[in-house]
């Protein structure tokens, strides 16, 4: 029996009643149908109109309901001009990279007037995660949360809330995003950053002509509510923060922590993160708030974005209360919050970290520059792991993997940087070259891995998000300045690290992650702001299959857009 949810969009109470319906829905529904209509909207924000890219019309796009074992079939019809496919960011999609979605990495776009159905089950996995557009720049637009409940009878390993609500972190731009990238290739510079950040699509009253394009979220004094909190910004780490009112840390990227109170989180482009708060100070009306965190010298979009807390009965005219929140290159803040989050682990929910490793691999993140004789000073800004920019294909990597199509890509990927140097020492502005070529690092089938990214003051060092496709992975260990392989891994955290598909690097340090390599197929990795995805800042794991047909990638499916 099949569920469609695309009408539970518009209003936040709309919104509770249907969630209110899907959580009394029959445990047998186990399969979800939602329709995917890609179309170009006319959408008015800080007094500009422009057309963007939706999904059914919304920005953001729907909501996708399930439950922990569900069966999800996506049929997404493209009817806009640009060539589209949809990320499933957090789903492990195991042994089904068919329906992962980056473009020419698991499959090859999907073309105006054509469809494909995105179909996977939920597989050991509950909480918040999300969709996006994984081509272009069109995640500015096109994008929506995923909320997985448990398995029918299974509850939270926290107080069951009363209400819950998501809130998406985005940005906009007046113009249009892919004619600013383009323009900006051509002279090999970045595009200009965003002119706001959104709450729900929404800047904020603190922004003109947005009054009526604020988010207001009602509560009622004493009760407890869960926000599934998501970065679907492009480039900004970002602060979020709820003025008089503690949050309560409960999960992140769908796997729950231990509880821990804050006054403000910090959350990383593809990061999702789940809180509680209690409406328990007078009742009135708060501003939730949230502000970019960046602790280099590079340029980003400081405005600050707000949405309400509004107690119910209080009427609109009552000012709200804003928080304070931390200054926007408060490095000790965002340190000290990223220490805080540790995995449950639980009997029920533990954390199965590596204890042996296979594979140990060191990669470098760098700023580049390769030389272009159309830009605007005979250089193109570039991005590399291991000095190596990524060259993305024409054909999907995991079609050229599964046929055997000869020189589509190498797995010769280096575990380990070709040149050793000071990687965090002072600033290199020579000798910033990168080779370019399409290299994937082969990996054995269920084989244990540790990968240290380390960020490098190539131009600048910078905060990198690197998201995983494919997995899960162990936060284990995190520095600032170089890696020491004789001295860090005795601080390794191997009992209870946190468990993400999304880790920030830190500013001119690194961090350790480890996963267990047990899920067939070709699997993208890169750093999650898109500014640097684009300038190559990426690679791909191919993962080879086991020894069964059950450790093998299924066959791709009949719809599979062409290439």
């Amino acid at each position: 029996m099949a569920m469609q949810l695309d009408s539970c969009f518009g209003s936040f109470f709309l919104c509770i009643f249907c969630f209110a319906w899907f959580l009394t829905f029959p445990a047998e529904a186990a399969v979800r149908k939602y329709q995917f209509d890609i179309r170009v909207k006319n959408v008015s924000r800080l007094c500009h109109a422009k057309p963007i890219v939706t999904v059914n019309g919304r920005f953001p796009g729907p909501t996708i309901y399930a439950r922990e074992g569900d069966r999800v079939l996506v049929k997404l019809t493209n009817y806009a001009k640009y060539n589209i496919s949809i990320h499933w960011h957090g789903l492990k999609q195991f042994r089904n990279g068919w329906a992962d979605g980056p473009a020419y990495i698991t499959q090859c776009p999907i073309k105006t007037g054509h469809s494909y159905t995105y179909d996977f089950n939920v597989t050991g996995q509950r909480g918040t995660l999300w969709w996006h557009a994984h081509i272009l720049w069109l995640r500015a637009t096109v994008y929506g949360a995923i909320a997985i409940m448990p398995k029918e009878g299974t509850m939270f390993p926290f107080p069951k809330p009363h209400r819950e609500t998501e809130i998406i972190l985005g940005e906009w731009w007046n113009s249009d995003i892919e004619t600013l990238v383009n323009r900006a290739n051509k002279m090999g510079l970045p595009p200009p950053t965003s002119d706001a950040h959104t709450i729900n699509g929404k800047p904020g009253s603190l922004f003109p002509c947005s009054l009526k394009h604020t988010f207001s979220m009602e509560v009622e004094a004493g009760k407890t509510y869960l926000l599934r909190i998501i970065n679907a910004a492009l480039n900004d780490e970002l602060f979020f923060t709820i003025a008089g009112h503690n949050m309560t840390v409960v999960e992140i990227d769908a796997v729950y922590t231990k509880p821990f109170t804050t006054r403000v989180i910090l959350i990383a482009p593809g990061q999702t993160t789940n809180v509680l708060i209690k409406a328990d100070q007078p009742p009135s009306r708060y501003f939730m708030a949230a502000r970019p965190f960046m602790d280099a010298p590079v340029p980003v979009d400081n405005k600050t974005v707000t949405a309400i807390l509004h107690y119910k009965d209080i009427p609109k005219t009552v000012i709200p209360s804003m928080p304070k929140l931390p200054a926007p290159n408060n490095t000790n803040v965002a340190l000290s919050y990223n220490k805080r989050l540790k995995s449950l682990n639980t009997p029920q929910f533990p954390a199965k970290v590596p204890l042996k490793v296979d594979r140990h691999l060191y990669y470098t993140i760098g700023l580049g520059a390769n030389p272009c004789s159309s830009c605007q000073n005979g250089t193109q800004l570039t991005a590399s792991l291991n000095n190596i920019t990524f060259v993305m294909p024409k054909v999907g990597l995991l079609q050229a993997h599964y046929f055997n199509i000869k020189g589509v890509f190498k797995t010769d990927f280096p575990d380990q940087p070709p040149v050793p140097f000071n990687y965090t020492g002072a600033p290199l502005t020579a000798n910033l070259g990168t080779s370019l070529g399409t290299r994937l690092s082969k990996v054995a089938f269920n084989s244990t891995v540790e990968l240290v990214l380390q960020d490098t003051n190539l131009l600048t060092v910078e905060s990198h998000p690197f998201h995983l496709h494919g997995f899960n992975f162990f936060v284990v260990g995190s520095g600032i300045g170089n890696f020491n392989p004789s001295k860090d891994p005795a601080k390794f955290n191997l009992v209870d690290p946190p468990e993400r598909n999304t880790v920030g690097v830190p500013t001119g340090g690194w961090t350790a992650i480890r996963f267990r390599a047990d899920n067939p197929g070709v699997w993208f990795m890169h750093c999650h702001l898109e500014l640097h995805t684009m300038w190559g800042l990426k690679m791909a794991f191919l993962v080879e299959n086991g020894k069964s047909p059950e450790e093998s990638i299924i066959p791709p499916p009949m719809d599979l857009p062409p290439c």
